[in-house]
């Protein structure tokens, strides 16, 4: 626990804003990627790819907060808030790929692609509740929907990271490694709240 303080009293001195550029910083990389032809034979595949799997980490990362704070008593939740826009960015750039760069906006094909096609289906579902998380990201929102409203809205985070995970399983359809993991990790995390809740619940007087 001592040790947990030492962090949380040196962590308050850190700002948050840094982690814009910071969580900016794989997709610098991968324009310059795209600039100097090294996104490999199908750089629009690549790109989408990539952005997407980013969004993912920063999802996961977001989800990781609580359960950090709660096993160890370090806290990141100053750190929460920019995690979340920057999956969003993400999330965003994903879909702007697949629509402009991917499908070329050819309107007939994305709509039949979004009805028919599941995993497309799920990364959309997840990508629409994900927009009034981003939209009340800010101090004002907390004010003018009360904490305990904001809060039930943002638990739309969890349904937004088994979402992203499921869809990224069925992308990539041969059922390897990387998905499976990224799936178990989110089930894993989204299981600790379960209990915590059951626990919080199981203590309350009758």
């Amino acid at each position: 626990m001592a040790l947990a303080q030492a962090i949380n009293g040196r962590l308050r001195r850190v700002p948050a804003w840094p982690l814009y550029p910071l969580g900016l910083a794989p997709f610098a990389y991968m324009t310059w990627q795209a600039l100097t032809g090294n996104l490999g034979v199908d750089p629009v595949l690549t790109l989408e790819h990539e952005v997407g799997l980013w969004a993912l980490k920063f999802i996961v990362a977001g989800l990781c907060v609580t359960p950090i704070r709660r096993l160890t008593g370090v806290s990141l939740l100053k750190f929460r808030r920019q995690i979340g826009l920057v999956a969003f960015f993400y999330v965003v750039l994903h879909v702007l790929v697949w629509l402009f760069l991917d499908l070329q906006l050819r309107w007939g094909e994305i709509g039949a692609a979004i009805l028919k096609r599941p995993f497309i289906t799920i990364g959309m579902v997840a990508f629409v509740l994900m927009i009034p998380l981003a939209a009340t990201s800010n101090n004002l929102s907390i004010r003018r929907m009360g904490a305990a409203v904001w809060g039930r809205l943002h638990k739309l985070t969890y349904p937004v990271a088994l979402l992203g995970a499921v869809h990224y399983l069925l992308v990539v359809k041969a059922w390897p490694r990387e998905p499976m993991v990224y799936l178990a990790i989110v089930a894993g995390l989204l299981a600790l709240r379960l209990v915590w809740s059951w626990r919080r619940i199981a203590l309350r007087p009758a």
